[in-house]
């Protein structure tokens, strides 16, 4: 069985750049709110989750974990192609367009058996879908079909029972399993943006790679002691 692994880093348009009834959607319980303190507060929010949209943001990194060959090919945003590896030669990074990334992310796909995810059904996998649409990208498979099936493990249902528990975050989860977390690396997914708008993608690729070999660890543990297929 083919298993990957996948993850994806996304990133806020700058909100001036959206339409003028855009941003009066976004903003329209904020404009309602009569206290100026809070007002700047529900702004600064619908701001910042303005990179979880994709018609406001777009894919900035894809991170792919190859279960079979133990390697992690991780596709970034680039002006120019790229290419580099890991010290330890098992991480590849490669610098490509989003149009490109998401490209290569569907031909890899066409060819997979089962796609491992931490929240993937409610962000990455439909995020990546509808921006392939606005990119005029086809996808190979329909992700968010059967959602009970064997081929999407969305680990973050998996561990919460669809729903029935609290969700935590992945971090949460890597420190109560004894995982190491991205994290601990010093870079969480909150300073994504402030990452990217000081060029430092790369450093944004390389915590990508820990996010999807974490997920991984993760998906082991619910193989061996809970999955009961």
């Amino acid at each position: 069985m083919r298993r990957i692994v996948f993850d994806i880093e996304t990133c806020a348009h700058p909100f001036e750049t959206l339409s003028e009834s855009q941003r009066e959607y976004l903003l329209r319980y904020a404009d309602k709110e009569p206290d100026p303190e809070k007002r700047q507060m529900m702004i600064d929010d619908a701001v910042r989750y303005t990179s979880l949209y994709p018609y406001t943001a777009k894919c900035i990194v894809i991170g792919i974990y190859d279960v079979e060959r133990e390697r992690s090919y991780i596709y970034y945003e680039s002006e120019k192609s790229e290419e580099w590896k890991s010290e330890d030669e098992k991480v590849f990074y490669k610098g490509l367009s989003e149009k490109v990334m998401i490209e290569s992310f569907w031909r890899v796909a066409k060819i997979v058996d089962q796609f491992i995810t931490f929240n993937g059904r409610n962000f990455d996998i439909p995020f990546l879908m509808m921006r392939s649409a606005m990119l005029n990208v086809k996808v190979s498979k329909n992700l968010m079909g059967y959602r009970y099936g064997d081929e999407h493990i969305d680990l973050l249902e998996q561990f919460t029972f669809y729903g029935s528990t609290r969700k935590f975050n992945l971090d949460f989860y890597c420190q109560s399993f004894g995982i190491e977390s991205p994290k601990s690396k010093d870079i969480s997914g909150m300073e994504v943006k402030n990452l990217y708008e000081a060029g430092r993608i790369k450093d944004i690729a390389v915590y990508c790679s820990k996010d999807i070999y974490a997920t991984y660890q993760l998906f082991k543990i619910w193989e061996e002691y809970l999955n009961q297929k």
